[in-house]
């Protein structure tokens, strides 16, 4: 039946794959924090505590957290004859994380005792402040610039091309490490961390608004500007393949306005820079964890960082996770979008159809 309807076909199977996958993710992102040492014996051994009994408590409420105890249906501990909590075994805590992570329960936190999910809520907003805006306007100068210095080439050429390879070649933590040298200690222009001034509380008021706009500049040029240069390249690329092609001869050849022939240019050099947009959209939740890191921004970046240094294998499982999650979402809407939009595609389904 669905061989009547291949587009249809093509994003079922795709959407079952990735499903797949996020299976396969879910497990390994379960598995590699317990491949190491016991989180739950390193938390013990930074802690001090006042008696034996206290101690022995924190643990098994720790492991009980942690999903590493047998536990009853009415919540409590299954002990042994001697009154020692039962370990839960390793498929009976696969199938509890899963079961758990469907129900959008993603753990506690070790470190502050506070639900994952409500971490990950406080700091996904910055992150998305931060990245999103970077990731749309340098997709739009990006590829304007690009398309501009395939068509007129010339000096206009020259002078964005090596700029743009210049700056798409720069990793994003060595050109905010620039940023913060030049502008935050030398010059002493911007703030070289943070987001707001420390003496101010998050709110809707005009003090912490424009503290926070200041602190803003820094991490989104860092990020704004290798992302217009590399769609720059990628448009550049794709604009000079499409000047060669017949239609742009042709439009030429009838005397069409400049703009116009430019137009169409961009419109079919586009399908590639889209596909790479939403990619970036998807990635955007993971991709700044390094800047964040940087300019101690506080994002999902400094929530990865900070549960790494002191262990808190709840939150880094949540934020892989959320990463890993991301991406394959992003991939899957690209699969999408190429099937959509793309026509040798839709001819290619269509034969394989019939």
């Amino acid at each position: 039946m669905l061989k009547k309807y291949p587009t249809t076909r093509y994003v079922l199977l795709r959407a079952i794959w990735y499903f797949l996958t996020f299976l396969v993710a879910l497990a390994l992102n379960f598995f590699l924090p317990r491949l190491g040492s016991d989180p739950v014996d390193i938390m013990m051994a930074q802690s001090s505590f006042s008696s034996p009994e206290i101690r022995k408590q924190t643990e098994e409420n720790l492991r009980k957290d942690f999903g590493l105890l047998q536990i009853s249906d009415n919540g409590e501990i299954v002990r042994d004859d001697n009154g020692k909590a039962l370990a839960a075994s390793k498929a009976s805590q696969l199938v509890n994380y899963i079961s758990q992570v469907f129900h959008g329960d993603l753990g506690t936190s070790f470190k502050n005792q506070k639900p994952v999910s409500q971490i990950i809520i406080q700091a996904l907003p910055w992150t998305i402040a931060l990245q999103l805006p970077a990731i749309i306007f340098g997709w739009i100068l990006g590829n304007g610039l690009g398309a501009l210095a395939a068509y007129r080439r010339g000096v206009f050429d020259k002078v964005i091309f090596p700029l743009a390879l210049l700056m798409s070649s720069i990793p994003f933590f060595v050109f905010g490490m620039v940023l913060v040298y030049f502008f935050g200690i030398v010059w002493e222009i911007f703030p070289a961390v943070g987001a707001y001034d420390i003496n101010l509380t998050p709110s809707f008021s005009i003090d912490f608004l424009v503290s926070a706009a200041y602190h803003y500049i820094l991490p989104f040029f860092s990020i704004f500007l290798i992302l217009a240069g590399g769609q720059a390249i990628g448009m550049r690329s794709m604009g000079i393949y499409e000047l060669g092609t017949d239609y742009i001869k042709y439009a030429k050849w009838l005397g069409l306005k400049e703009t116009r022939v430019l137009a169409y240019l961009f419109r079919n050099a586009m399908l590639p820079q889209l596909t790479g947009l939403a990619l970036s959209i998807g990635q955007m939740v993971g991709g700044a964890l390094i800047t964040e890191m940087i300019f101690s921004y506080p994002g999902l970046g400094m929530a990865m960082l900070t549960a790494i240094q002191t262990n808190d294998y709840p939150v880094i499982q949540g934020v892989t996770l959320l990463i890993t999650s991301s991406v394959l979402l992003a991939n899957f809407t690209v699969d999408i979008l190429i099937a959509l939009l793309d026509p040798r595609v839709k001819q290619s389904l269509a034969m394989d159809a019939n």
